[in-house]
């Protein structure tokens, strides 16, 4: 009885040392099974981006960019970029395009003229999906540029219809937003034009949102983020875009926060993900982009990765499942 009870005060002592939340328990490099080529969410004659996966009842919900291929990828979707809504039975696709989310609408409104970047949340018994979207006149200060903006929109239905804030919540130069309902509070992470990163938060995710960090990585550059929380600390993944965490340029890379405000640290191990997708008939796909990474999270577990990539021809969101469910505690 006694060399039991040494035991188990050997494994707390071991477990509150290091911590039973060793990072490399919910990091997902190396992890992913392969993927069907005809898996994703593609579509003939558009480029399609920025996918963010919602399960509702048996049917998963894929909230995308779309613009037509027109030119060059990407120089369209400033102007062009629409939001869209696709289903699919499984996590995996294929998923079939069902209705534009957001569209254009009267000039007057902050977010006429494009919409992107969206990020689909369960709030309460409301559906928020948060974007970035721009006008025809609204200028940034001293350029020729017009001015993106976050808002979003609510639905009770995950079929609408869908009701699009009247104004931004962050009226300024804004992108990659990203959202985080802690206890009473909702955080919101987004980037400017020099890919500076702010946290702001709100009591209410319609806000108004006050700024709480104004350089939440000021090492290098960061950019498309995504929120999560798991042993009382933020999780953040995000896109190392000048390769300045990982060593390595746009690949995934895993950052931390006790608080979710300030102080973050690298993860260890610190990469998310590659450049490479690796097909179930043993080809593998080296993406020439690989960005926005959302997570699909079931019942407190994290099972599948969506990233939008692009071949250098076409681009689509892919999905690819994690061989073993990561429990977040």
């Amino acid at each position: 009885m006694k060399l039991q009870m040494q035991r188990i005060m050997l494994y707390l002592f071991l477990g509150i040392t290091f911590g039973f939340n060793q990072t490399s328990e919910i990091n997902l490099e190396g992890k992913f099974l392969p993927v069907s080529k005809q898996s994703g969410f593609k579509m003939d004659g558009y480029y399609v981006w920025c996918g963010s996966m919602i399960k509702v009842d048996s049917r998963y919900h894929l909230f995308a960019s779309r613009w037509p291929k027109l030119n060059k990828f990407p120089v369209d979707y400033f102007t062009m970029s629409e939001i869209v809504r696709a289903e699919s039975d499984s996590p995996l696709g294929p998923f079939e395009f069902k209705e534009v989310i957001i569209g254009e609408r009267n000039s007057s409104y902050w977010d006429s003229n494009m919409a992107h970047n969206p990020t689909i949340q369960k709030i309460g018994n409301e559906y928020v999906l948060f974007y970035i979207g721009r006008d025809f006149t609204t200028m940034r200060s001293n350029t020729n540029k017009l001015v993106r903006r976050i808002g979003y929109a609510t639905a009770k239905s995950i079929y609408g219809p869908w009701h699009r804030s009247n104004k931004p919540v962050i009226d300024a130069e804004s992108n990659n937003p990203a959202v985080l309902v802690d206890g009473g509070k909702v955080r919101l992470i987004y980037r400017n034009e020099q890919l500076r990163t702010y946290i702001a938060e709100a009591d209410n995710f319609r806000g108004p949102y006050k700024t709480v960090n104004d350089n939440v990585w000021p090492e290098c550059k960061i950019e498309d983020f995504y929120l999560y929380k798991s042993f009382n600390k933020v999780h953040m993944i995000c896109e190392d875009n000048v390769g300045g965490i990982t060593g390595h340029v746009r690949w995934g890379a895993h950052l931390f926060s006790e608080n979710g405000l300030d102080n973050w640290k690298k993860y260890d191990p610190v990469i998310e993900y590659d450049h490479d997708i690796v097909y179930d008939d043993g080809d593998t796909l080296h993406c020439v982009r690989r960005e926005r990474p959302q997570l699909l999270i079931q019942d407190r577990k994290i099972t599948h990765l969506i990233t939008a990539v692009f071949d250098g021809t076409n681009s689509w969101c892919q999905p690819v499942q994690l061989s073993k469910p990561i429990e977040l505690k």
